[in-house]
């Protein structure tokens, strides 16, 4: 079968596509003929293997695992021992973060964390959810009608429907990303945009009763000016340094704040209820591309970059 494969940590460069066996589903395990895999941030972390904890999980040295791409969408061809539930000719998708795949014709996956995807959902918008969405309904969780959110990378796919649940909730949202996506997200209905490049929001004197951070920077002491009182800050990815200095420092220095890691439970309950989220209208992905299989290294270019607005879709059945 094809899959974009690398052996070693770096940019696109390292990335290559290439006939490799066909993958046999090991003990709880579903193989499923992909018909769409999203681009996450976290594709290309793994690629690059940083921040230096991605090799904790992904292999410290080089990657254990040759083929990305993790939110996968595809029909059931075969099933592992011990399976149950689903059928040959199936429907799926998941959000397979830590055994990922999904960059080739076939994966194999685990079952605990696949959900048969509604009719109602294409494939492309199917393959945006699991992730992004999941990270959208868990940082959105308890805003109240006028509260002040803001979302440094909003113009990513979890942040475009982090924005989209909020505005629903009758929060004002303060959107931050890089100067190419300012236009963009101030017409998706964001209350304020800045430029990070030109503005640091915790200099601006305003304040947040949430921070939804996609890759932090700073740590606990300018988070905390930007909170308002009782506000929490949760940041989802950044370096080594900056998230201990979150997690350990930010319950010295919060006073009366809650500054901290979002936790997203991921798995099966939670891409139901994304899924059903998407069935009601409440999250629209914004797909910036759908590409064949070949366009991975340019994809994962473009999401290192910052230059997605939204997300990118993988179709292997692309010529």
């Amino acid at each position: 079968m094809k899959a974009v494969i690398y052996d070693r940590y770096g940019g696109p460069e390292q990335l290559r596509l290439e006939e490799i066996d066909m993958p046999e589903p090991a003990k709880g395990e579903i193989r499923v003929k992909v018909l769409a895999c999203a681009v996450n941030l976290s594709d290309w972390e793994y690629l690059t293997g940083a921040p230096a904890w991605v090799r904790m999980v992904g292999g410290l040295f080089k990657p254990k695992v040759p083929v990305l791409g993790s939110d996968i969408v595809g029909i059931v061809d075969k099933l592992g021992e011990g399976v149950s539930g689903f059928k040959i000719g199936q429907r799926v998708m998941g959000d397979y973060v830590m055994t990922r795949g999904g960059f080739a014709e076939f994966a194999c996956v685990p079952a605990d964390e696949t959900v048969a995807v509604p009719d109602a959902l294409s494939d492309e918008i199917a393959a945006c959810i699991p992730q992004a969405g999941g990270i959208a309904v868990a940082g959105t969780d308890g805003l109240s009608d006028g509260d002040r959110m803001l979302i440094n990378g909003a113009g990513g796919g979890s942040g475009t429907m982090v924005m989209q649940l909020a505005k629903a909730a009758g929060v004002h949202v303060t959107a931050v990303d890089n100067a190419s996506k300012t236009e963009w997200l101030a017409s998706l209905g964001a209350d304020e945009v800045i430029d990070y490049a030109k503005v640091n929001f915790t200099e601006t004197g305003q304040t947040w009763d949430r921070i939804l951070d996609m890759v932090a920077t700073r740590g606990p002491r300018e988070i905390s000016r930007a909170l308002a009182e009782g506000g929490a800050y949760m940041a989802l990815g950044g370096d080594v340094p900056t998230l201990l200095s979150i997690v350990f420092g930010g319950k010295l220095l919060s006073r009366g704040k809650s500054i901290g890691m979002l936790l997203v439970p991921s798995g099966q309950d939670l891409t139901r209820r994304v899924a059903e989220i998407a069935l009601q209208g409440r999250i629209v992905p914004h797909i910036d591309a759908v590409l064949p299989i070949a366009s991975v290294p340019e994809a994962l270019a473009r999401t290192g970059k910052g230059r997605v607005l939204g997300k990118i879709v993988i179709k292997p059945e692309l010529a």
